[in-house]
């Protein structure tokens, strides 16, 4: 499945060489599923409009280099090292991001992608179905409505550009599993969206992330609910 802008073969060696800066190492075969992953997103963006990003090297920086940024981090937080079991919610996925990619490299995580425009949750499905990702899931529908899933479930809560951090958790705390956590995947936390963030959540880490190829500012902020963080430090 050859990138339609890109030579494939420079695509691999550019992300042979740049993963180990984000702590992964790839197999050659992961290599091509995620190339595989951004071609796949090339010929429905045709159709569809996915993402205003089209260009292949600005999808392989601005997309797959800006979420491998956060699969080492989100490791960590959840004490899982790629490894453990761990249910996972992404809103506003969009065309998968970071979703796919997660559940890509995370097989022993279950990934649910969730989108209010039906194409591109039907995208996650096709996806799964042609990267052999029995572990992603692709759910049309808005995450707030009352019988889009069942609560509460996911040990992890992501987004990626949905929202404002107060949004963001109001609308998925039903969702979120005991003990469970958010992480937002920001550009920049505004002083203004801190000051919003409800007394009912706990912001406890911003990790600032450093994305090769991509000078901008990038950083994953992680939450939790207030009474949790109580009861954690009793």
């Amino acid at each position: 499945m050859p990138l339609e802008y890109g030579d494939p073969s420079r695509l691999d060696g550019r992300l042979e060489a740049l993963a180990p800066t984000l702590g992964l190492e790839l197999l050659a075969t992961e290599r091509q599923r995620l190339l595989a992953y951004l071609s796949l997103i090339q010929r429905w963006t045709k159709v569809y409009n996915l993402t205003s990003v089209r260009n292949t090297g600005e999808m392989f920086t601005h997309h797959l280099l800006d979420c491998l940024a956060v699969v080492l981090p989100l490791r960590a937080g959840t004490g899982t090292a790629g490894q453990g079991k761990l249910r996972l919610l992404d809103v506003g996925s969009g065309a998968g991001l970071p979703g796919v990619i997660l559940a890509m490299l995370n097989p022993t995580w279950q990934v649910t992608c969730v989108d209010a425009v039906a194409k591109k949750a039907a995208f996650v499905r096709q996806a799964a179905a042609e990267l052999g990702l029995p572990n992603l899931h692709g759910i049309h529908g808005r995450v707030e409505a009352p019988g889009t899933f069942k609560a509460p479930e996911f040990d992890l809560i992501t987004s990626r550009a949905f929202a404002s951090i107060l949004d963001f958790t109001s609308l998925t705390r039903p969702l979120l599993a005991p003990h469970g956590q958010w992480a937002a995947m920001k550009a920049n936390l505004s002083a203004e969206e801190r000051a919003g963030i409800p007394t009912t959540v706990e912001m406890f880490h911003v990790e600032q992330l450093t994305v090769p190829e991509l000078n901008e500012k990038r950083c994953l902020v992680w939450l939790r609910p207030r009474d949790q963080a109580d009861a954690a430090a009793k």
